[in-house]
């Protein structure tokens, strides 16, 4: 009888062949792509690789002398550097292309509750990496080169190199955009139940020290980078749990009744024992 309440599946009968997975994820990526390579063709016309240049080399020319520039010691560098910042300008400028097809291979395999979620999480991810990208551009670039700049002697001419410069600043892109994550994946492991926010309050002092070690590893040996990026994890973990509470799962309703139900039949035993013990 309870096996006619139940509901149906509704992925039943949606299997798919694994070769056809196999095809259905070389289309995803053959589009993801050409995404890229269409943002890549986009870019080059318009900043051009020179202008994406120099829009990354704001933040250390601002605490350089009037006439200094960034040197170039590799002999491919002036080819390949700037080839570099423009595949990883389009690869940004592409991100919300490439997360739609990721949606698209994983959604047939969701339940719609789960696609009610999913969708959310992965806009606020976007939103995020582009957040905490554009804070290392307009913030802890300009204190960090400006905190650096302090302890160069006056000897000393600080031209850096333009590849190491580039390797730099694309390792703290990466840092801050991973970072500023945390958000997800704590509704993450609430949603999926793997935690309780309560154990996340709790987990909160450890999670500061966790987040001071990371900055410290992560990024360059200074105080003002390190701050910078420690700190607003701490403050997106807080926004997490805040938003674990609309993501964490309802209990069922029938889950409860059937606690209650065996609390009843606990306290009715026990009332029949110490009857007739009287």
């Amino acid at each position: 009888m309870s096996e006619k309440n139940e509901p149906a599946d509704e992925l039943a009968g949606t299997e798919q062949p694994f070769v056809q997975h196999l095809m259905e994820l070389r289309d995803r990526l053959v589009y993801s792509l050409i995404g890229l390579l269409v943002c890549m063709g986009a870019l080059a016309l318009w900043p051009g690789p020179s202008g994406l240049i120099d829009l990354i080399a704001v933040p250390i020319k601002a605490h350089m002398p009037p006439d200094a520039k960034l040197i170039a010691v590799g002999v491919f560098s002036p080819f390949f550097v700037p080839l570099k910042v423009l595949a990883m300008a389009a690869l940004l400028v592409s991100l919300p292309w490439w997360m739609y097809q990721l949606w698209s291979f994983i959604a047939p395999g969701l339940y719609k509750h789960e696609k009610r979620f999913a969708i959310p999480l992965i806009v606020l991810g976007s939103a995020l990496a582009y957040l905490g990208i554009g804070f290392v551009q307009f913030f802890v670039l300009d204190k960090m080169f400006g905190f650096i700049q302090n302890f160069t002697p006056e000897s000393v001419a600080a031209t850096p190199d333009i590849a190491s410069y580039v390797e730099a600043i694309l390792s703290l892109y990466l840092a801050f955009g991973l970072a500023f994550q945390v958000p997800i994946v704590v509704m993450l492991l609430v949603r999926l139940d793997m935690v309780s926010v309560e154990k996340l309050k709790g987990f909160r002092g450890y999670f500061i020290v966790v987040a001071f070690i990371i900055a410290a590893v992560v990024t360059p040996p200074d105080v003002i980078s390190q701050l910078a990026l420690a700190v607003p994890m701490c403050l997106l973990y807080e926004l997490g749990i805040i938003g674990a509470r609309w993501f964490a799962p309802k209990k069922d309703a029938s889950d409860g009744d059937e606690e209650n139900a065996s609390d009843a039949s606990v306290d009715g035993q026990g009332d029949t024992g110490s009857a007739g013990k009287d």
